[in-house]
């Protein structure tokens, strides 16, 4: 404990000699927190501040009160048994209040005593008190301690760096030796307990005796201090003065024998090394980053990046993994109640969960070279594919669900650095590992249901390719010796689930998609819709506002109103906002007081959100010849094209606009070629494709379009310009043409009809090699909607155009108007291939 004395120099004059008759019997006791006091020195003493009025009564008096230790705080209330026998009488010289609301006062220090009895019935401790002079023995004895004293202190003080020169001049001049050894007391790194038994020895001598002791230990942990002080500046720089300080420290405990036995950071990263789970290449290079790491500063620039190095190892999860769920029955149950519809995807992921089950029962220790053979009978990865909104990565969270393991996902959206995935070398400023091994580490389990979100929008630059950095994510032959280039170890990812998640699969790369077992999730029937915004979508909406059944009721009628003329998507994105919006707009009116209850109707609906935002897009189709409706797959899932040609005099040039990419502009020039050539079949004037010029155009022109299964269309907006019959309002049509004028199958039959049905369509010309596509089609569209099959583009020329120039097919046009369509009772589904063929029900 540092000297609470005043910092000046020692006392250089005579002791004046002390009348004991001047000093009372009985005395007012002040308690002082782990602080001596000794006679014949100045010294300034921190006390309480409830002793302040005690003080004051002093300081009107005699100045004179008896000051003792104790063990405890100043703070606490002492009781007499607490406080200890021995102490000091002073005399009050100054009394100030510190800035912290502390007492100092300034005293000087006159005799020792002993409490001899205490007086009860005063506010403040007082106590009868007997004067206990020390024995000043004067033989040669003391007079070489006092000289071996004196020596000792001037050669502490030279050590220490606070003590002036001046102070250590006068330490000669003490004739005192009483004097001397307690001012040599007073300025010695000496405990309270020492500095306790000090005060309380009778004899002088012992005293003298005592300090030797305690001067030579000190003088020896001083010169040692300064001896590694010297020896550690050759070797430190000015960064390392923390290190310096540690080591000194360490070597000053070592010394006295006091060294710290609760053990330092890097043996605490020993023992965590031991008791975690870790490969044993991990924990060589582990242990190999911690011999390093012990002999660094904290200063040294590659302290933090070895700490964080450890920390990443050791935060991993090596043998922490979840328990899986096993019961079938149970898993379909999960996935029923997170979605509806959906079956064979379900069904898929039932699969999976079953054979991945049955192999971890029969054989629940594989080894590690039969993970081919275990990748290859679970079905590898599922990546699901489909339009944004129809439950990709919640069936992610299913899954996980399903199996009782954690969920992981991690978002590729824009993802084109390889270090994203593969992590950065540990040679670059603030390198970290790359997202797979963080989300590791955040799931807390070495086998989570990882999700790789947005798969498709990878890209690349000058930084690397990520599409080829999963490769060996993906790969269950490969991934259990996965090394992250920020670990540099690896990492075993074979019982790691992982899902992926895209809306166009053209994107990505070849060796990727070869990986993965595609799950296409075309989207969902206004039917669908209906069900899952009253099973899911308007509860979860209504606890997220603070509602129930009994404030707001959705009728089913305000539900279809919703779905069929205020969206059309694929997924129920939109569908829950405007839910969410009714339900704000409910609340107003609840809290408002005007309504109890607020129950949704198709009028409250329009109310609510205005105008139908979803209008007849087929109507003006009957105007004018040379307009046709297409179908296409976009990345938001199916919908349909208009394809629209014009002439006006010109030299037959024929010109294509709509921001269309390359293959079809190509399937534009074969329409016109196809047309042109059968001019005389079409009853058109062969002589007008030499004196016309031809404008083909598809609207959204900001939209980039691309893909051969426009040409049906195209030939059929040509035909019927031409020929000035009107291509049927209720017709849509897909599917590439040959330049000889057969129809080729095209992709994305399911979201393409689903798109049909949603605009109103009544009638689908589709490729006669398609048919079986229809089985993915759901039950109630394949029921509203009739399936003209074509082998030939004469067959769709002749089934999508009105029979006469003037005239118009009301009976087919007619058919299940748009505005007008049925939303029950739907007729059941019809399939032709031409007028001489019959093709069955799907």
């Amino acid at each position: 404990m540092k000297s609470n004395s005043d910092k000046g120099t020692p006392e250089d004059k005579a002791v004046v000699a002390i009348d004991q008759n001047s000093i009372p019997g009985e005395l007012p006791i002040l308690p002082l927190g782990e602080q001596v006091a000794f006679p014949t020195l100045n010294m300034t003493l921190a006390v309480p501040l409830r002793s302040l009025p005690v003080l004051e009564k002093v300081m009107k008096g005699n100045r004179l009160i008896g000051v003792v230790g104790t063990n405890g705080s100043a703070d606490e209330i002492q009781l007499p048994g607490e406080i200890c026998e021995t102490g000091t009488v002073v005399r009050v010289q100054y009394v100030t209040r510190a800035p912290d609301n502390t007492v100092l006062i300034i005293v000087h220090g006159l005799e020792r005593f002993r409490i001899a009895q205490w007086i009860p019935g005063e506010s403040h401790l007082k106590a009868s008190i007997l004067l206990a002079p020390e024995i000043k023995e004067n033989d040669v004895e003391t007079q070489a301690l006092h000289r071996h004293v004196r020596d000792l202190t001037q050669e502490v003080f030279k050590l220490t760096l606070d003590v002036p020169d001046e102070a250590i001049d006068k330490l000669s001049r003490i004739k005192d030796p009483l004097h001397l050894a307690y001012v040599a007391a007073a300025h010695s790194e000496i405990d309270f307990e020492g500095r306790q038994a000090l005060l309380e020895q009778d004899s002088l001598k012992d005293k003298l005796q005592t300090l030797v002791t305690h001067l030579t230990n000190e003088k020896e942990v001083l010169s040692l201090g300064r001896k590694i002080k010297s020896d550690a500046r050759e070797k430190m720089n000015k960064t390392q003065r923390e290190y310096y300080l540690r080591q000194q420290l360490k070597a000053i405990k070592k010394e006295l024998g006091d060294a710290d036995e609760s053990g330092s950071e890097p043996d605490d990263y020993r023992q965590r090394i031991a008791e975690s789970e870790m490969t044993d290449e991990a924990r060589k290079e582990a242990l190999k980053e911690v011999s390093r790491f012990e002999e660094m500063s904290p200063q040294s620039a590659e302290y933090s990046v070895v700490k964080g190095y450890l920390d990443w190892l050791l935060g991993l999860p090596w043998g922490v993994a979840s328990d899986d769920q096993t019961d079938i029955h149970a898993a379909r149950q999960i996935l029923a109640e997170d979605h509806y519809g959906l079956h064979d995807v379900k069904e898929r992921i039932v699969e999976y969960l079953a054979v991945h089950n049955l192999l971890a029962i029969r054989d629940p220790n594989r080894k590690k070279n039969s993970l081919a053979e275990d990748s290859a009978a679970t079905g590898v990865i599922l990546c699901f594919a489909g339009p944004p909104g129809v439950g990709k990565t919640s069936l992610g969270k299913s899954i996980a669900r399903a199996m009782g393991r954690r969920f992981t996902r991690m978002s590729l959206g824009g993802v084109r650095d390889e270090a994203e995935i593969r992590g950065h070398r540990r040679t670059y400023i603030g390198a970290m590992p790359g997202r797979i091994i963080q989300a590791i580490k955040r799931a807390g389990t070495r086998n989570p249901v990882f999700m790789l979100d947005e798969i498709d929008k990878i890209s690349r630059d000058w930084r690397g390719d990520p599409s080829s950095a999963l490769l060996e994510v993906l790969d269950p032959a490969q991934n259990s010796a996965f090394r992250d280039h920020y670990l540099d170890v690896d990492f075993d990812l074979s019982d790691v689930i992982f899902i992926a998640t895209a809306n166009q699969l053209e994107s990505i790369p070849a060796p990727l998609k070869d990986r993965m077992e595609i799950i296409r999730l075309e989207g969902y029937t206004d039917l669908e819709k209906i069900q899952i915004a009253k099973r899911h979508l308007i509860q979860r909406q209504l606890a997220g506002h603070g509602l129930d059944d009994s404030d707001v009721t959705f009728m089913d009628e305000a539900v279809w109103s919703i779905v069929a003329d205020y969206t059309r998507e694929a997924g129920v994105r939109q569908l829950e906002r405007l839910i969410g919006s009714i339900c704000r707009k409910s609340i107003v009116r609840l809290t408002a007081g005007t309504w109890e209850h607020v129950m949704v109707t198709p009028d409250l609906v329009s109310e609510y959100l205005k105008k139908e935002k979803i209008e007849s897009e087929t109507s003006e189709r009957i105007e004018v010849p040379g307009i046709s409706t297409g179908l296409a797959v976009t990345s938001v899932g199916g919908d349909i094209l208009f394809v629209e040609a014009n002439r006006m005099d010109g030299n037959g040039h024929l010109t294509v606009t709509g921001q269309l990419g390359d293959v079809m502009q190509e399937s534009a020039k074969i329409a016109h070629s196809y047309v042109r050539s059968k001019a005389s079949t079409l009853q058109i004037d062969s002589s007008a494709f030499q004196k016309t010029d031809i404008h083909l155009h598809v609207p959204a022109g900001a939209i980039p379009k691309d893909g051969p299964s426009a040409g049906v269309a195209m030939i059929m907006s040509l035909a019927s310009l031409f020929s000035k019959r009107r291509v049927r309002s209720n017709v849509g049509m897909t599917g590439e043409v040959t330049l000889r004028g057969r129809v080729l199958p095209v992709g994305g039959i399911k979201m393409k009809v689903l798109a049909a049905h949603r605009a109103g369509l009544t009638t689908v010309i589709l490729p006669k090699r398609n048919s079986r596509d229809l089985e993915e089609v759901p039950a109630e569209v394949r029921r509203a909607m009739d399936f003209i099959l074509v082998d030939h583009i004469d067959e769709a020329i002749e089934a999508g155009l009105t029979s006469t120039e003037a005239g118009y097919d009301a009976g087919k046009a007619g058919k299940n108007r748009p505005n007008d369509r049925p939303r029950a009772g739907m007729p059941a589904l019809t399939l032709t291939a031409s007028p001489a063929l019959a093709v069955e029900e799907p």
